[in-house]
Protein backbone atom coordinates (compact mmCIF):
# COMPACT_ATOMS: atom_id res chain seq x y z
CA UNK A 1 0.00 0.00 0.00
CA UNK A 2 1.65 3.18 -0.99
CA UNK A 3 1.67 6.27 1.22
CA UNK A 4 -0.07 8.26 -1.03
CA UNK A 5 -3.20 6.94 -0.21
CA UNK A 6 -2.78 8.49 3.26
CA UNK A 7 -2.36 12.21 2.83
CA UNK A 8 -3.88 15.80 3.26
CA UNK A 9 -4.42 17.19 -0.27
CA UNK A 10 -3.40 20.73 0.66
CA UNK A 11 -2.44 23.73 -1.59
CA UNK A 12 -3.65 21.97 -4.47
CA UNK A 13 -6.07 23.35 -7.78
CA UNK A 14 -9.41 22.88 -7.92
CA UNK A 15 -10.43 20.46 -10.59
CA UNK A 16 -11.80 21.77 -13.12
CA UNK A 17 -15.52 20.34 -12.22
CA UNK A 18 -14.89 21.02 -9.10
CA UNK A 19 -14.41 24.75 -9.70
CA UNK A 20 -17.69 24.24 -11.41
CA UNK A 21 -19.18 23.14 -8.45
CA UNK A 22 -17.96 25.88 -6.48
CA UNK A 23 -19.45 28.48 -8.65
CA UNK A 24 -22.98 27.26 -8.78
CA UNK A 25 -23.19 26.10 -5.09
CA UNK A 26 -20.63 28.60 -3.52
CA UNK A 27 -20.87 31.51 -5.38
CA UNK A 28 -16.91 31.24 -5.94
CA UNK A 29 -15.81 33.31 -8.51
CA UNK A 30 -11.91 35.17 -8.69
CA UNK A 31 -13.96 38.89 -8.47
CA UNK A 32 -15.59 37.86 -5.56
CA UNK A 33 -13.07 35.79 -3.60
CA UNK A 34 -11.22 38.69 -4.10
CA UNK A 35 -13.43 40.87 -2.76
CA UNK A 36 -14.69 38.66 -0.16
CA UNK A 37 -11.10 37.91 1.26
CA UNK A 38 -10.33 42.15 1.34
CA UNK A 39 -13.89 42.90 2.90
CA UNK A 40 -13.03 39.55 6.02
CA UNK A 41 -9.63 41.38 7.05
CA UNK A 42 -11.33 44.66 7.43
CA UNK A 43 -13.99 42.98 9.23
CA UNK A 44 -10.94 41.28 11.69
CA UNK A 45 -9.85 44.61 12.48
CA UNK A 46 -12.64 45.86 13.39
CA UNK A 47 -13.36 42.58 15.66
CA UNK A 48 -10.45 43.54 17.65
CA UNK A 49 -11.34 41.14 20.88
CA UNK A 50 -10.68 37.97 17.86
CA UNK A 51 -7.38 36.99 16.96
CA UNK A 52 -6.73 34.60 13.79
CA UNK A 53 -4.25 34.75 10.73
CA UNK A 54 -5.03 36.37 7.67
CA UNK A 55 -3.27 34.89 4.98
CA UNK A 56 -5.73 33.74 1.80
CA UNK A 57 -5.59 29.48 2.45
CA UNK A 58 -6.97 30.03 6.23
CA UNK A 59 -9.89 32.83 5.20
CA UNK A 60 -10.77 30.28 2.38
CA UNK A 61 -11.63 27.99 4.83
CA UNK A 62 -14.05 30.13 6.81
CA UNK A 63 -15.79 31.70 3.28
CA UNK A 64 -15.96 28.90 1.39
CA UNK A 65 -18.94 26.99 3.63
CA UNK A 66 -20.66 30.94 4.00
CA UNK A 67 -20.68 31.19 0.41
CA UNK A 68 -18.20 33.77 0.35
CA UNK A 69 -19.86 36.48 2.27
CA UNK A 70 -17.81 38.06 4.54
CA UNK A 71 -20.05 38.69 7.32
CA UNK A 72 -20.89 35.56 7.71
CA UNK A 73 -17.82 33.64 7.32
CA UNK A 74 -16.77 36.58 10.17
CA UNK A 75 -20.04 35.20 12.66
CA UNK A 76 -18.00 31.26 12.34
CA UNK A 77 -15.29 32.77 13.11
CA UNK A 78 -16.94 33.94 16.38
CA UNK A 79 -18.70 31.07 16.95
CA UNK A 80 -16.32 29.00 16.25
CA UNK A 81 -13.86 31.06 19.64
CA UNK A 82 -17.14 30.83 22.01
CA UNK A 83 -16.78 27.10 21.02
CA UNK A 84 -13.14 26.92 21.77
CA UNK A 85 -13.31 28.64 24.91
CA UNK A 86 -16.66 27.26 26.17
CA UNK A 87 -14.61 23.75 25.80
CA UNK A 88 -11.14 25.00 26.41
CA UNK A 89 -10.52 22.09 29.17
CA UNK A 90 -10.90 19.31 26.21
CA UNK A 91 -9.30 21.62 23.07
CA UNK A 92 -6.60 24.17 24.65
CA UNK A 93 -3.62 23.13 23.56
CA UNK A 94 -4.85 19.42 22.15
CA UNK A 95 -1.88 18.26 19.77
CA UNK A 96 -1.96 14.74 17.90
CA UNK A 97 0.34 13.09 20.44
CA UNK A 98 -2.45 13.85 23.21
CA UNK A 99 -4.29 11.11 21.49
CA UNK A 100 -1.57 8.83 20.25
CA UNK A 101 -2.74 5.92 21.60
CA UNK A 102 -6.44 5.91 20.32
CA UNK A 103 -4.98 6.69 16.83
CA UNK A 104 -2.86 4.18 17.11
CA UNK A 105 -4.10 1.12 18.81
CA UNK A 106 -8.44 1.76 19.05
CA UNK A 107 -10.02 1.60 15.57
CA UNK A 108 -12.93 3.65 16.70
CA UNK A 109 -12.03 6.56 13.96
CA UNK A 110 -10.87 5.96 10.25
CA UNK A 111 -11.19 8.02 7.21
CA UNK A 112 -11.76 6.47 3.60
CA UNK A 113 -8.66 6.29 1.41
CA UNK A 114 -10.88 7.26 -1.69
CA UNK A 115 -13.19 9.80 -2.03
CA UNK A 116 -16.75 8.71 -2.68
CA UNK A 117 -18.75 9.29 -6.18
CA UNK A 118 -18.81 12.81 -5.35
CA UNK A 119 -15.47 13.55 -4.65
CA UNK A 120 -16.11 14.10 -0.36
CA UNK A 121 -14.22 12.75 2.00
CA UNK A 122 -15.95 9.74 4.26
CA UNK A 123 -15.13 9.89 7.55
CA UNK A 124 -16.11 6.05 9.74
CA UNK A 125 -16.76 6.56 13.33
CA UNK A 126 -16.60 2.80 14.99
CA UNK A 127 -18.65 2.97 18.35
CA UNK A 128 -19.98 -0.36 18.33
CA UNK A 129 -18.73 -3.69 19.52
CA UNK A 130 -14.88 -2.73 18.71
CA UNK A 131 -15.18 0.50 20.59
CA UNK A 132 -14.05 -0.15 24.85
CA UNK A 133 -15.06 3.19 26.50
CA UNK A 134 -13.29 2.81 29.26
CA UNK A 135 -9.70 2.89 26.90
CA UNK A 136 -11.13 5.55 24.65
CA UNK A 137 -13.72 8.21 26.14
CA UNK A 138 -16.63 10.25 24.95
CA UNK A 139 -14.07 13.50 25.50
CA UNK A 140 -11.51 11.38 23.89
CA UNK A 141 -13.64 10.51 20.60
CA UNK A 142 -14.20 14.05 20.34
CA UNK A 143 -10.90 15.25 20.53
CA UNK A 144 -9.82 12.83 17.60
CA UNK A 145 -12.80 13.87 15.68
CA UNK A 146 -11.43 17.56 16.14
CA UNK A 147 -8.06 16.51 15.05
CA UNK A 148 -9.37 14.98 11.89
CA UNK A 149 -11.56 18.12 10.81
CA UNK A 150 -8.21 20.27 11.62
CA UNK A 151 -6.77 18.28 8.71
CA UNK A 152 -9.43 17.72 6.38
CA UNK A 153 -10.28 21.63 6.78
CA UNK A 154 -7.14 22.26 4.77
CA UNK A 155 -7.84 20.37 1.59
CA UNK A 156 -9.44 22.51 -0.99
CA UNK A 157 -11.46 19.82 -2.63
CA UNK A 158 -13.22 19.07 0.73
CA UNK A 159 -14.04 22.53 1.36
CA UNK A 160 -15.97 22.68 -1.87
CA UNK A 161 -17.25 19.21 -2.01
CA UNK A 162 -17.85 18.45 1.41
CA UNK A 163 -17.69 15.74 3.76
CA UNK A 164 -19.45 12.48 4.52
CA UNK A 165 -19.72 10.84 8.40
CA UNK A 166 -20.67 7.11 8.62
CA UNK A 167 -21.55 5.87 12.34
CA UNK A 168 -21.23 2.37 12.25
CA UNK A 169 -23.13 0.72 15.51
CA UNK A 170 -21.89 -3.16 14.37
CA UNK A 171 -22.77 -5.43 17.88
CA UNK A 172 -23.58 -1.81 19.95
CA UNK A 173 -24.15 -3.02 23.92
CA UNK A 174 -24.81 -1.46 26.86
CA UNK A 175 -21.27 0.02 27.77
CA UNK A 176 -21.24 1.64 23.91
CA UNK A 177 -24.95 3.10 24.57
CA UNK A 178 -23.63 4.57 28.50
CA UNK A 179 -20.22 5.82 27.14
CA UNK A 180 -22.21 8.12 24.33
CA UNK A 181 -23.34 10.94 27.39
CA UNK A 182 -25.81 13.39 27.20
CA UNK A 183 -22.82 15.76 27.56
CA UNK A 184 -20.69 14.46 23.95
CA UNK A 185 -24.29 14.54 22.42
CA UNK A 186 -24.69 18.17 22.85
CA UNK A 187 -20.90 19.13 22.31
CA UNK A 188 -20.73 17.22 18.82
CA UNK A 189 -24.03 18.86 17.28
CA UNK A 190 -23.13 22.25 18.59
CA UNK A 191 -19.45 21.61 16.96
CA UNK A 192 -21.41 20.36 13.99
CA UNK A 193 -23.82 22.69 13.67
CA UNK A 194 -22.12 26.10 14.84
CA UNK A 195 -18.20 25.81 15.27
CA UNK A 196 -16.98 23.47 12.28
CA UNK A 197 -15.73 24.86 8.82
CA UNK A 198 -16.66 22.40 6.63
CA UNK A 199 -20.04 21.58 4.56
CA UNK A 200 -21.07 18.23 6.36
CA UNK A 201 -23.36 17.22 3.63
CA UNK A 202 -24.36 13.58 4.71
CA UNK A 203 -24.67 11.41 7.83
CA UNK A 204 -25.28 7.67 8.08
CA UNK A 205 -26.31 5.53 10.49
CA UNK A 206 -25.64 1.73 9.63
CA UNK A 207 -26.04 -1.95 11.76
CA UNK A 208 -27.43 -0.03 14.58
CA UNK A 209 -29.36 -2.23 16.83
CA UNK A 210 -32.50 -1.77 19.67
CA UNK A 211 -30.71 -0.23 21.68
CA UNK A 212 -29.36 2.73 19.61
CA UNK A 213 -32.52 4.30 20.32
CA UNK A 214 -31.53 5.39 23.76
CA UNK A 215 -28.14 7.23 21.89
CA UNK A 216 -31.00 8.56 19.41
CA UNK A 217 -33.31 10.35 21.78
CA UNK A 218 -30.22 12.02 23.45
CA UNK A 219 -28.98 13.23 20.79
CA UNK A 220 -32.31 13.84 18.84
CA UNK A 221 -33.38 17.31 21.16
CA UNK A 222 -29.99 18.98 20.11
CA UNK A 223 -30.66 18.69 15.87
CA UNK A 224 -31.38 20.75 13.51
CA UNK A 225 -33.65 21.02 10.84
CA UNK A 226 -31.01 21.65 8.51
CA UNK A 227 -29.05 18.45 10.01
CA UNK A 228 -31.85 16.40 10.20
CA UNK A 229 -32.73 16.29 6.49
CA UNK A 230 -28.75 15.67 6.34
CA UNK A 231 -29.07 12.08 8.73
CA UNK A 232 -30.25 8.57 7.06
CA UNK A 233 -30.78 6.00 9.03
CA UNK A 234 -30.09 2.43 7.49
CA UNK A 235 -29.60 -0.61 9.71
CA UNK A 236 -28.26 -3.47 8.11
CA UNK A 237 -29.80 -2.57 4.69
CA UNK A 238 -26.54 -1.44 2.36
CA UNK A 239 -29.00 -1.27 -0.53
CA UNK A 240 -30.35 1.53 1.55
CA UNK A 241 -26.82 3.05 2.00
CA UNK A 242 -25.93 2.56 -1.23
CA UNK A 243 -28.91 5.06 -2.65
CA UNK A 244 -25.87 8.28 -1.32
CA UNK A 245 -22.84 6.58 -1.50
CA UNK A 246 -21.94 4.19 -4.62
CA UNK A 247 -20.87 0.43 -4.40
CA UNK A 248 -17.88 1.41 -6.88
CA UNK A 249 -16.49 3.80 -4.22
CA UNK A 250 -17.60 1.91 -0.66
CA UNK A 251 -15.46 -1.02 1.00
CA UNK A 252 -16.85 -4.66 1.21
CA UNK A 253 -17.48 -3.76 5.10
CA UNK A 254 -20.49 -1.54 3.52
CA UNK A 255 -21.59 -3.38 0.73
CA UNK A 256 -19.38 -2.09 -1.71
CA UNK A 257 -17.16 -3.09 -4.39
CA UNK A 258 -13.71 -2.21 -2.79
CA UNK A 259 -11.60 -4.45 -0.41
CA UNK A 260 -12.61 -4.56 2.84
CA UNK A 261 -10.83 -2.30 5.12
CA UNK A 262 -7.23 -3.04 6.31
CA UNK A 263 -6.21 0.01 7.43
CA UNK A 264 -7.19 2.51 10.20
CA UNK A 265 -6.43 5.52 12.10
CA UNK A 266 -3.15 4.33 13.08
CA UNK A 267 -2.71 5.12 8.95
CA UNK A 268 -3.56 8.72 9.44
CA UNK A 269 -2.04 9.76 12.60
CA UNK A 270 1.47 10.64 10.82
CA UNK A 271 -0.45 12.48 8.18
CA UNK A 272 -2.37 14.75 10.77
CA UNK A 273 1.08 14.84 12.69
CA UNK A 274 2.77 16.24 9.85
CA UNK A 275 0.02 19.25 10.14
CA UNK A 276 1.83 20.19 12.73
CA UNK A 277 2.20 24.03 12.36
CA UNK A 278 -1.11 24.48 11.47
CA UNK A 279 -2.21 22.75 14.77
CA UNK A 280 0.02 24.64 16.59
CA UNK A 281 -1.68 27.81 14.33
CA UNK A 282 -5.63 26.88 15.05
CA UNK A 283 -4.61 26.74 18.73
CA UNK A 284 -3.73 30.27 19.15
CA UNK A 285 -6.50 31.23 17.48
CA UNK A 286 -9.73 32.39 19.17
CA UNK A 287 -10.14 35.19 21.64
CA UNK A 288 -7.46 37.85 22.20
CA UNK A 289 -6.53 36.41 25.91
CA UNK A 290 -6.69 39.54 28.25
CA UNK A 291 -3.23 40.20 30.48
CA UNK A 292 -3.91 39.54 34.13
Amino acid sequence: MSSSDFRIERGVELLPETKALAEKELRETPERVREALERLRELMKENKDLYYGDDDELLTIFLRPCKWYPESAMALMRRIAEFRRDNASLLDNLLPEHEKVAFMDHKVVNVLKGRDHKGRRVLIVSVGGTWDPKKVNADQLFRLFYLIHEAAMLEPESQVRGTVVLMDFHNMGWSQTMGLTPAFSKRLLTFIQDAMPLRLKEVHFVKQPMVFNVVWNMFKPFIREKLKTRIFFHGSKMSSLHKHLEPSHLPADYGGELDAINYSGADWYPVINDILPHIHNWNSYGFVKKET
